[in-house]
C-alpha cells in the first residue's frame, strides 16, 4: 500500500518542485503560490499550486495548465480530531495550440461516480497531474483523499483529442507489483 502511495503521489512531487523545461516529449514547470496554513478559526487549506506541461500527442502541440485552489463555498471538512478542512477545486486546461480542448473546474464530487458515498463525505480533493499520453489520450493522475492521512483514492482522468473525458479508479498496476521485491 505504501508504494502504491509513494509511485501515486511521486509525480505531483515532480509538479510541484520542476524549476524548468526538460527537453522531449514533456517539458514541466510548476508555480508555487502559497504555502499550507492554519486561519485564525483553525480552518487548514492546502497550498495554492499551478503548474503547466507541454507534450505532443497524435503529432500535435499540446499545453496543459493545472491549477489547485482552496474554496471557501465548498463543505469543510472535519477529521475525528476535530481539525476542520478547507476542500479544493482544480481547474484542468488543455490547449491546442489556440484551439480549447478541454476546460473543466473539477471538485471531488466529479468523482462520484467511481469513489463511495462515504469516503467523499471526509475527503478533500487533493490534487490532478499530468501523466502520460496512451493510445487513448492524455492521462491526469487525481487524488481524492482524507486530510493529512495516507488514506486516498487514486483516479485517473483521460482526454481524448476532440475534449471527451473519463474516469476511473487505479488499481494496483501490474507494473507496480514487478517493483515489489519477493522472498
Amino acid at each position: 500500500m505504501r508504494i502504491l502511495i509513494y509511485l501515486l503521489l511521486l509525480p505531483l512531487m515532480v509538479v510541484v518542485v520542476a524549476c524548468g523545461g526538460k527537453k522531449g516529449a514533456s517539458d514541466k514547470e510548476s508555480v508555487l503560490a502559497t504555502m499550507d496554513s492554519v486561519d485564525a478559526h483553525g480552518l487548514q487549506r492546502m497550498q495554492t499550486s499551478k503548474s503547466e506541461a507541454d507534450f505532443k500527442f497524435k503529432g500535435k502541440d499540446y499545453h496543459s495548465i493545472v491549477s489547485r485552489t482552496p474554496d471557501e463555498s465548498l463543505p469543510h471538512i472535519k477529521n475525528e480530531m476535530g481539525d476542520t478542512y478547507v476542500d479544493n477545486k482544480i481547474v484542468l486546461r488543455l490547449m491546442r495550440g489556440n484551439e480549447k480542448v478541454f476546460d473543466k473546474t473539477f471538485t471531488k464530487n466529479d468523482f462520484s461516480s467511481v469513489v463511495d458515498a462515504k469516503f467523499l463525505s471526509n475527503s478533500i480533493l487533493e490534487g490532478i497531474v499530468y501523466d502520460k499520453i496512451t493510445s487513448q489520450g492524455i492521462v491526469y493522475a487525481a487524488s481524492v483523499c482524507y486530510p493529512q492521512t495516507d488514506l486516498y483514492m487514486p483516479l485517473s482522468i483521460t482526454i481524448t483529442s476532440d475534449g471527451k473525458m473519463n474516469i476511473k479508479k487505479v488499481d494496483m498496476l501490474e507494473e507496480e507489483y514487478d517493483d515489489i521485491p519477493s522472498n
